[in-house]
């Protein structure tokens, strides 16, 4: 099982504010567990929300649209 984290706990995993986590949970942009009335999120859902903000390099090609 992942470990669950406090929205602090998964502020400071991510370098960002506690408010912008908030957010996140708010607009369902962000897998999270409720427990009672705690909010958890796990590390899963964390890992995966950086992977899907990741953006690749941009190649010599893509820049101006023929090889080097």
């Amino acid at each position: 099982m992942d470990q669950l984290f406090t929205v602090p706990e998964a502020a400071e995993l991510l370098s960002t504010s506690v408010r912008f986590v908030r957010r996140l949970i708010a607009e369902r942009r962000i897998e999270f567990v409720k427990v009672g009335r705690h909010v958890r999120i796990r590390e899963a859902a964390l890992i995966t929300f950086v992977v899907a903000g990741t953006v690749a390099p941009m190649t010599t090609f893509d820049a101006t649209g023929r090889a080097a």
